[in-house]
């Protein structure tokens, strides 16, 4: 008779939830603990919690229940549940400062935030209040082990909020708000003066603003075209080598131009 590996899985399945209804309806507190611990140790997190939440009123005020909170934030954690790990995370360092996982907890607590961060083009309340967190433990903890993940969370934060920008800043050129463009990407490129884009921020400005040069009504394109020249020559100055000098040469080319055909009218 052949045996299907799914009704195998069935059976022990029903058989492990059979376990755990068991453990739940003992009356004998430290079984329920042990047996708790022993799901944790062999990295059955979910029934490990379970147990641990049954218990965290039971001994709550007792020398146990330190370790055991402490177990029961981890497990969350360690089945990816970072939303509900980063709360009791908070609050074990809020409840044992002085507690030897205290540094772990709040480090866990900042590094979770950061793992719900959405991507870029969300919103990004999430990534600036984990960014928050991040540099909160930075300034509080400053002799941790785990500055340098800390820091390295806050760089990737950071790379985040400026795609985010970006993002936002390329929707108005690509719906042709071209003056909203460029002024979105000129608070960029002062939000980011060390960002590895600043030579595309300042193509961008300058293609922006020559667009909503072009778009406007006569009686104002020259002064816009002269704002475009007066832009170029500032990116110029303040960086010579861009990498778009091509293009940037080629917009006030045409801005130029621009300018000597309204003069002739």
């Amino acid at each position: 008779m052949k045996v299907y590996p799914v009704i195998i899985a069935i059976v022990l399945l029903l058989a492990s939830c059979n376990e755990l209804e068991k453990i739940q309806k003992s009356k004998n507190t430290e079984y329920k603990l042990q047996k708790a611990n022993e799901f944790y140790d062999k990295k059955q997190y979910g029934k490990a919690v379970t147990l641990y939440e049954e218990l965290l009123s039971i001994y709550k005020g007792t020398k146990t229940f330190e370790g055991l909170y402490y177990k029961y934030a981890m497990g969350y954690y360690l089945q990816k549940n970072y939303l509900r790990a980063s709360y009791h995370f908070k609050n074990f360092s809020d409840l044992f400062p002085k507690s030897k996982s205290s540094d772990e907890a709040r480090f866990l607590h900042s590094k979770c935030l950061y793992k719900i961060s959405p991507a870029y083009t969300l919103d990004q309340s999430n990534t600036v209040k984990a960014m928050s967190e991040l540099q909160n433990f930075i300034n509080t903890n400053p002799t941790s082990k785990k500055l340098d993940d800390a820091n390295k969370m806050i760089d990737n934060t950071l790379i985040k909020l400026e795609e985010k920008d970006k993002y936002s800043a390329e929707l108005y050129f690509k719906i042709a708000q071209f003056r909203a463009a460029a002024v979105y990407f000129e608070q960029i490129m002062n939000k980011y003066p060390d960002s590895k884009n600043i030579d595309y921020y300042q193509l961008m400005v300058l293609k922006s603003r020559y667009r909503y040069a072009k778009q406007s009504i006569m009686s104002k394109q020259k002064e816009r075209f002269n704002e475009v020249l007066r832009d170029y020559a500032y990116f110029k100055e303040i960086n010579p080598n861009n990498t778009y000098s091509s293009e940037l040469k080629s917009i006030k080319a045409l801005s130029s131009q621009a300018i000597s055909k309204i003069s002739k009218k």
